[in-house]
């Protein structure tokens, strides 16, 4: 990178000053280079959280939180979540372009024609207790991964990783369904290769050997929609936590492990089902009849009660991909006709409340895609603790997209922040006597 624009840091304490580089991006804040401030200095920055830190700089999606904006490529979510399937967009996000029609189908056809997991995976299983939860269950199948396949392992070599992304791709939905066959304690299914990427996942998690299971094409479709505004979402935890793994050269089954055991985390993945056990909780203290009581708690600062499912740190108006789950979520629950359930009709009480509360409105708490996602797949027939299992294996493609540009990138280094050490001085050790 270039730059001709310069920022000049001056210190009070005597520290002669330093020009350093500004560089533009396509969109988005320009950012200052630091890399050399230490060695000018002896000063680090101080940015916990990394909330003003470019670790990297990356061709494959943008956030505008202001505007409410996503762009995979350089695309709007909108127009892909309304145009395309989920592997056009893993082909957009690993490729940078769109596929066309022949691109579409060879591509199609390696990942269905990988879906398959090697049969000694099946006895793998059996060392998780059949309660363990499906996202340790799913961390420690993908990071098995990489013991079977010992010819796609070395990073440096572009074919290699091409291979492990379409494997990883592929068998995310087999590993999602094993997992949580697994844990009802049905027999796995295996995968078909006449059936979408989607209708496959639900065929292996919901049919059974005794039955022909038919694919619901507007459940289908719900679902795929899912994974596509799920794919990527820029430098997010677990995005980070992928990049800063394969900075130290690991295979890339165990970097998308990482991942998933980030994604794990209640305040990253786990948002979804803590919206769903949030709803749950209110349902058990009266349901719609009580909701006031509820929203009360929620505007009380003391009350220690949190809405969950709305507002988020990124987006600072709507969230746009709670538009699109917003209208999957009457889509789905109209074709199940389910808008009398319980739960549905809280939930959308709910989501009225905050669009027309003044509280909520100025604080822009609007509905995000953890709220309606969480309702649908719970519409779905998807248990509770498999909803971040479906949030990673939508992710993988990110990850996998965003573990490949940091190898490829030749300034790339491996990660290691620095740190403003607040401990003990050095001193002496005394004798146990003296202590």
């Amino acid at each position: 990178m270039t730059s001709t624009k310069k920022a000049t840091l001056t210190f009070t304490d005597g520290t002669p000053s330093v020009e350093l580089p500004i560089y533009e991006g396509t969109v988005g804040p320009d950012v200052i280079d630091i890399r050399k401030l230490y060695g000018q200095t002896g000063k680090f920055t101080f940015d916990p959280g990394f909330m003003s830190t470019a670790a990297c700089d990356s061709k494959i999606t943008y956030i505008d939180g202001d505007k409410g904006e996503l762009l995979y490529r350089g695309y709007p979510i909108e127009q892909l979540a309304t145009n395309c399937d989920y592997l056009e967009t893993c082909y957009l996000l690993l490729n940078g372009e769109l596929p066309n029609r022949a691109q579409h189908k060879d591509f199609d056809y390696q990942v269905t024609h990988h879906t398959m997991v090697h049969e000694q995976m099946t006895r793998f299983f059996q060392g998780f207790r059949r309660d363990a939860h499906p996202m340790a269950v799913l961390v420690g199948c993908v990071g098995a991964l990489s013991a079977f396949y010992h010819d796609s392992l070395d990073i440096n070599n572009a074919e290699h990783r091409h291979i492990s992304a379409i494997r990883l791709i592929a068998k995310m939905p087999t590993l999602v369904a094993m997992a949580y066959k697994y844990t009802v304690g049905q027999p796995f299914m295996y995968p078909r290769n006449d059936l979408s990427y989607s209708g496959n996942l639900m065929r292996m998690m919901f049919g059974t050997p005794c039955e022909e299971y038919k694919v619901n094409e507007v459940l289908e479709r719900a679902l795929d929609r899912i994974l596509i505004l799920h794919a990527d979402h820029e430098q997010n935890a677990s995005t980070s936590t992928v990049r800063l793994a394969g900075s130290s050269g690991a295979n890339p089954f165990a970097c998308i492990a990482a991942g998933i055991a980030t994604l794990w985390g209640p305040a990253h993945g786990g948002a979804n089902e803590a919206c769903l056990q949030m709803l749950d909780d209110i349902q058990k203290n009266g349901g719609v009849e009580k909701i006031g009581e509820f929203i009360a708690k929620v505007k009380d600062k003391n009350s220690g009660v949190k809405l969950m499912g709305f507002g988020h740190r990124v987006y600072k108006n709507y969230d746009p991909r709670a538009k699109l789950m917003r209208e999957t979520c009457y889509e789905v629950l109209g074709e199940l006709g389910l808008h009398d359930d319980p739960l549905f009709k809280l939930s959308m009480k709910l989501e009225q409340i905050a669009l027309e509360d003044d509280y909520f409105v100025s604080r822009k708490l609007y509905p995000n895609v953890d709220f309606y996602s969480g309702i649908v797949q719970k519409a779905l027939g998807i248990p509770t603790s498999m909803f971040t299992c479906i949030f990673a294996l939508a992710r993988t493609v990110g990850w996998i997209a965003q573990w490949n540009e940091m190898i490829s990138d030749p300034e790339q280094k491996i990660g290691r922040p620095r740190q403003l050490f607040v401990g003990s001085a050095r001193r002496d050790v005394k004798a146990i006597d003296l202590r």
